[in-house]
């Protein structure tokens, strides 16, 4: 993805995940730390940022659900995807040692993520508002019997030391992110993926219908996901990642139909389809 000047904002703090996406990806730009996705979304709405990163699914716990719901009525386009590997580590102040450490404090999903870790050593759980929050609280407390699980970033951030590196209990825990820009990207030459929502009309078979245009034309469809909107059971809507770019032969007849049937339908974005989606086949079918 080619870097443009400014910053890129992401939801949580300095030393969070996301943050550390921010600088895998764009290492050139400032990271723009936002109390909430909303704000993320709209530091790039607003121009205080050029891009945002967003956390959308995990390989572990699934999809992070405001996401859908935020994405639509953003005003913002996909260019580009990343995927994350969450190295999980034990962090504690200078001068603390792992048989030390009587108390760890992250956010609850990380605890979860590294309970053999925690019942080996006898490293009670305690929880925190998040990862990288948890580290800074960690650092302040200058307690040499309590430590932090989180990034190493964070580590770095907050001034703490690597006392147990990559300590999660599943070693293929990955999350998947989405970046964000205020105008789409040029559709890519390689590999491509295009997301979109929609809602299907309410007539007998409608999403049956509505798919079965890219069962015909060979179109990959990698993700289809529902989720109700406004707060009514009968009003659902879909969020679906396909292959391809919507000026694709088969992707434009398939598209055709599918509008046929629905009552909405918004591209969210054609972009790059990430590297690690190869290492994954035939998980992802690339």
């Amino acid at each position: 993805m080619t870097s443009p000047s400014g910053a890129i904002a992401f939801q949580g703090i300095p030393g969070a995940y996301s943050h550390q996406a921010c600088t895998e990806v764009y290492p050139d730009l400032e990271a723009l730390a936002c109390n909430t996705f909303e704000g993320a979304l709209a530091a790039v709405h607003d121009g205080r940022a050029a891009l945002a990163m967003m956390p959308v699914e995990n390989s572990t716990y699934g999809r992070v659900a405001d996401l859908h719901h935020l994405l639509p009525d953003s005003g913002l386009h996909i260019i580009g995807e990343h995927f994350l590997r969450v190295h999980i580590n034990l962090l504690g102040v200078a001068g603390a040692t792992l048989p030390e450490i009587r108390t760890a404090m992250s956010h609850t999903v990380l605890l979860g993520q590294c309970r053999a870790f925690l019942r080996e050593h006898g490293i009670a759980p305690r929880v925190g508002a998040d990862t990288a929050g948890s580290a800074e609280a960690v650092a302040r407390a200058g307690d040499p019997a309590l430590a932090a699980l989180a990034s190493e970033l964070a580590g770095r951030i907050y001034g703490l030391k690597v006392l147990a590196r990559h300590i999660e209990d599943q070693s293929n825990n990955t999350t998947r992110f989405l970046v964000m820009a205020p105008r789409p990207a040029p559709a890519p030459a390689g590999d491509a993926l295009t997301s979109f929502v929609f809602r299907v009309r309410n007539l007998p078979a409608a999403l049956y219908k509505a798919l079965g245009g890219f069962a015909t034309n060979g179109v990959n469809m990698i993700k289809l996901e529902s989720y109700m909107i406004d707060g009514h059971f009968t009003a659902t809507q879909f969020y679906a990642d396909i292959e391809g770019r919507p000026e694709d032969p088969a992707v434009a007849r398939a598209l055709e139909e599918l509008d046929y049937f629905t009552t909405k339908l918004q591209i969210l974005g054609t972009y790059p389809a990430h590297p690690y989606r190869k290492s994954q086949e035939p998980a992802f079918g690339l």
